[in-house]
C-alpha cells in the first residue's frame, strides 16, 4: 500500500512538472534559426527545469533500481545489484541534471532534448 502511495505522489509531482515545464523536442529537426523566440525560451526554461529535477529527485533511482532490478531479475539480484545500479543511476542522473541547469542556454543535444532516457526519474524506461 506504501507503494502505490509513493508513486502517486510521484506521479502527481510529474504532471506538476510537465505542466509548468511544458513539453519540447516534438520536431527533432529545430534549430535556433528556425525557431520563434519564445520556442527558444521555452526550450531553456524546460532544459533548466529539468535539470533542477534531476539533481533534486537524483536519489529516487536508488529506490527505483532496486524495486525494478527486484521486478525483472529476482530477489536475489534485487537485494545484492539493485542497490549498486541504484547508487550508479542516482550519481548519473544528478550530474546530468546539474549539467543540464548550467548549460540551459546551450541547445545541445538537439533542441534543448534531455542528455538520457527516461528524462525524469518517475517516467518509465
Amino acid at each position: 500500500m506504501e507503494m502505490k502511495h509513493f508513486s502517486r505522489t510521484l506521479l502527481i509531482g510529474c504532471a506538476m512538472v510537465v505542466a509548468q515545464a511544458g513539453v519540447s523536442g516534438a520536431d527533432s529537426y529545430r534549430t535556433i534559426e528556425n525557431s520563434s523566440p519564445q520556442e527558444v525560451v521555452d526550450g531553456i526554461a524546460t532544459k533548466a527545469v529539468r535539470g533542477l529535477a534531476n539533481v533534486t529527485t537524483g536519489w529516487l533511482e536508488f529506490p527505483k533500481q532496486i524495486y525494478l532490478t527486484y521486478k525483472e531479475d529476482g530477489a536475489a539480484k534485487g537485494i545484492f545489484v539493485g542497490p549498486l545500479k541504484g547508487m550508479g543511476m542516482a550519481l548519473v542522473r544528478s550530474v546530468a541534471g546539474v549539467g543540464e541547469f548550467v548549460t540551459c542556454f546551450v541547445a545541445y543535444p538537439g533542441f534543448y532534448d534531455p542528455y538520457f532516457d527516461p528524462a525524469y526519474v518517475w517516467q518509465k524506461e
